[in-house]
């Protein structure tokens, strides 16, 4: 079989699937005339943007998404408020987090403050600003990935998600793409940097 591999900047509001339960919903579709068989490898839900792998080779999609082979994943969030010394203690220490009505506790991960991102392209449509209440970024990087858990995190210590960006998977970024870009790669040099 001729595998492809597509790495995608997913956009704010689209659906990581093909198929639109509505018509106004943004698919995969609407970015690139991807061939027949190509699928995305997990999902991003439909608020947030980044790094989504396509392919059709299932191997990677088992090795990636099992969590047994701790792939690291990376994030960068827009938070409200300015996020506490105290609040990255208490990410990086075994977080208890709802999920299914079931207490779920959180891999250990790595939460590092970001400074000087007022030059990040702004998201379309532009994240709510209030006045009164600073917004701050933080990257978290994980091995695992729940429903939802990086905005469940954060929300448990305090400090809602405004923005989520997937920005790494192991050693393949995202970098200079922009918001909607399409890039196909070779299998050799992604399977490399994805550790594969």
């Amino acid at each position: 079989m001729d595998f492809k591999y597509y790495v995608i900047h997913k956009p704010f509001g689209m659906l990581s699937q093909f198929t639109r339960e509505v018509e106004e919903h943004a698919v995969l579709g609407d970015l690139f005339n991807f061939p027949k068989g190509i699928y995305p490898v997990g999902r991003l839900d439909r608020d947030s943007e980044g790094l989504l792998i396509l392919t059709n080779d299932k191997s990677i999609t088992h090795r990636l998404l099992d969590p047994k082979f701790k792939h690291p994943r990376t994030y960068w969030v827009q938070l409200d408020g300015e996020l506490t010394d105290e609040a990255i203690k208490n990410l990086t220490n075994q977080l208890e987090i709802k999920i299914n009505k079931k207490i779920h506790v959180c891999a250990s991960c790595q939460v590092k403050r970001l400074k000087n991102m007022d030059s990040y392209p702004a998201r379309n449509p532009p994240v709510r600003f209030r006045k009164n209440i600073p917004t701050s970024w933080a990257s978290i990087t994980l091995t695992e990935g729940k429903n939802r858990q990086v905005r469940r995190m954060f929300a448990k210590v305090g400090f809602p998600v405004l923005r989520l960006i997937r920005t790494k998977i192991v050693d393949l970024k995202i970098e200079n793409m922009k918001s909607g870009d399409v890039v196909e790669w070779e299998r050799k040099k992604i399977m490399k940097l994805l550790n594969l």
